[in-house]
């Protein structure tokens, strides 16, 4: 299906890979001005220039999402550049170590809990500032099944848990001012976080996958579609949700 976006702007966070990338690259393609945000420069820029060199309309910031200072600047070039924020995904997020809750040190925790959280909360609130001034919009927040489930380690866990409260407390609380927010929670999808991981412990990511019913992993570009629907008019009485991404995971 496709949706008509031209004229909107769509702040996407985590963009220059996986599902961050081929979200932007989806945005681009239903005619939306993409500001692509990341804190690696080069992937970035890249992603800039393939939008570009497709016929859409792209612009790359910098961005470390756990610096206000970055947040505020990001959504500002949006505005600068095209006007207004009408779609934000907030998408920027790390996995951290895997250890047992004891075994976990401070920077573990934090590292975490600052990007994925303290970030997702740091851009929306300079989204949904943007959104109100311009009359409405569409946040979705990228959570995990991690989200729901006990499937990863403690602060991967306990920040993707919170990135569904955050989105249930915004989307009640901004109702009224006509914008919407949503939350994604994707299952095992091959992106280059899953390859990590797979590297380091093969079989729990195998394991992990067959427990999708579906018995594959999912794609970037099946996230996106999910995310392009949310943010569109076709899905404008849906706001305060999780969605599971995940080839059924979350049935069994």
């Amino acid at each position: 299906m496709a949706y008509n976006l031209a004229d909107k702007t769509a702040i996407v966070t985590g963009a220059a890979s996986g599902i961050g990338e081929q979200t932007a690259e989806r945005f681009a393609q239903e005619g939306a001005n993409v500001v692509v945000a990341d804190v690696v420069a080069e992937g970035g820029q890249n992603v800039v220039d393939e939008l570009e060199s497709a016929g859409g309309t792209a612009t790359f910031v910098e961005t470390d999402v756990s610096d206000p200072a970055d947040v505020e600047a990001m959504v500002q070039t949006a505005v600068e550049t095209y006007g207004s924020v009408d779609i934000a995904v907030n998408n920027a997020g790390i996995e951290g170590r895997d250890a047992p809750l004891a075994e976990l040190t401070m920077d573990d925790w934090n590292r975490v809990i600052d990007i994925n959280l303290k970030g997702l909360w740091l851009c929306m609130k300079h989204e949904l500032r943007e959104m109100v001034e311009n009359g409405g919009g569409a946040i979705v927040n990228t959570s995990s099944i991690a989200g729901l489930v006990a499937a990863g380690g403690p602060p991967y866990v306990a920040s993707k848990h919170g990135v569904l409260g955050l989105t249930k407390v915004a989307a009640t609380q901004y109702a009224q001012e006509d914008v919407r927010v949503n939350a994604v929670c994707p299952g095992v999808i091959d992106t280059e976080m899953v390859q990590r991981a797979a590297d380091e412990d093969p079989d729990s990511i195998e394991q992990f996958v067959q427990m999708q019913p579906l018995g594959r992993m999912g794609t970037p570009e099946e996230i996106a579609n999910a995310v392009v629907w949310l943010c569109s008019d076709e899905a404008s009485f849906v706001t305060g949700n999780a969605y599971p991404v995940d080839g059924g995971y979350m049935a069994l």
